[in-house]
């Protein structure tokens, strides 16, 4: 059983002019304990609204949410609060997430005594240090007595997080944590999420658009592509990286110059609207593979392609994409029906393990 599990899920905002709007449509991702799933995407492609709905902060409108088998939106009492407890969210900015007022040991502190009622100060303070030392503010003595506005922004943080280990999380959703980081130090913090994940087994969904940090943090571990609030592309991060299926992924990743040898360039630049989704598969009016008749008129699901790869294009249909013509040849369409997997595309295993 998946630590996290999505199906289907969908996320509509409601506005009085222009009625709902739709950002997650029909999401289907899987999350065991102690692995990571990067999510990468342009800018409000809907990857920190998924996040928030996985922390808890937003609810959904559609689909499944289970936390351990159990569905979130039915969670009340001891079960809702072992769940806020156990999912946590390191947020964007550190410069808005931390009380200016208080004092870090304060910062870290509170928590602690909130939920785990420790009350003797010498035990609170050697958690506290403890916490800091975990996530590398050393020497504890110069941060433990500080104000937010005596530290830099990785330092900031590096206290936000361990603001959030004092809950002793399963599952942290991480959301462009060192966007607002200098570069130098992004590499920093992120070998020190990836070394808490090693001591304390925590799964993490890592949110950015940068696909050079995505591909550093997530190496071994698996790469979910967003586009206009759907998963197009999902696999072990590598395999994505090296040798992308989807037109978008291909894009994205010539973009960023990250291991491709030719150059690939969608049609044109705009991006749709959340309130005017194209017919069809949602990239095909910018895509130069789009098939007439085809990915304009029938939207792509998740085709398993090969072992723990999946992509939502009709290029790699097992059965050929098809048109108005009759069906299409499935040869050089990357998958035939005898390599189709048994795996479930969500998680990456067998689908009876």
């Amino acid at each position: 059983m998946a630590l996290i599990e999505l199906a289907g899920l969908e996320k509509s905002f409601h506005n009085r002019k222009t009625g709902d709007t739709q950002v997650l449509r029909g999401i289907d991702l899987a999350i065991e304990e102690g692995q990571t799933v990067c999510v990468v995407g342009e800018s409000g492609c809907g990857k920190t609204t998924l996040g928030k709905i996985l922390a808890g902060l937003q609810g959904y409108t559609g689909g499944t949410y289970t936390y351990r088998g159990q569905e979130v939106a039915t969670l009340k009492g001891k079960l809702w609060k072992q769940y806020r407890t156990d999912v946590q969210m390191i947020h964007q900015n550190p410069y808005e997430s931390l009380n200016p007022t208080q004092m870090v040991f304060d910062i870290i502190s509170a928590p602690i005594k909130h939920h785990r009622k420790i009350r003797d100060f010498a035990v609170l303070y050697q958690e506290v240090v403890r916490l800091l030392e975990m996530v590398g503010l050393t020497p504890v003595d110069d941060f433990i007595d500080k104000y937010p506005v005596n530290l830099s922004g990785g330092q900031r943080q590096r206290v936000s997080i361990a603001r959030i280990l004092c809950m002793n999380p399963k599952f942290i959703v991480v959301d462009e944590a060192t966007s607002m980081i200098d570069t130098s130090l992004r590499i920093s913090l992120l070998a020190t999420l990836k070394r808490i994940q090693e001591e304390l087994k925590v799964a993490y969904l890592y949110i950015t658009h940068d696909l050079a940090l995505g591909r550093y943090f997530a190496w071994g571990q698996r790469l979910a592509v967003m586009y206009l609030g759907e998963v197009i592309e999902l696999g072990p991060t590598g395999d994505v990286v090296e040798d992308p299926h989807h037109p978008y992924t291909k894009a994205i990743l010539s973009a960023g110059s990250i291991a491709t040898d030719n150059s690939y360039d969608l049609k044109g630049v705009d991006i749709p609207s959340f309130q005017h989704i194209p017919s069809g598969c949602s990239l095909s009016p910018r895509c130069p593979e789009m098939i007439p008749g085809v990915c304009n008129v029938v939207k792509p699901p998740l085709h398993t392609t090969s072992p723990g790869r999946c992509v939502a294009c009709h290029l790699y249909a097992a059965e050929g994409p098809r048109t108005t013509e009759g069906p299409r040849s499935t040869e050089n369409l990357g998958t035939t029906e005898g390599q189709r997997s048994t795996e479930n595309p969500r998680t990456g295993q067998g689908r009876n393990a």
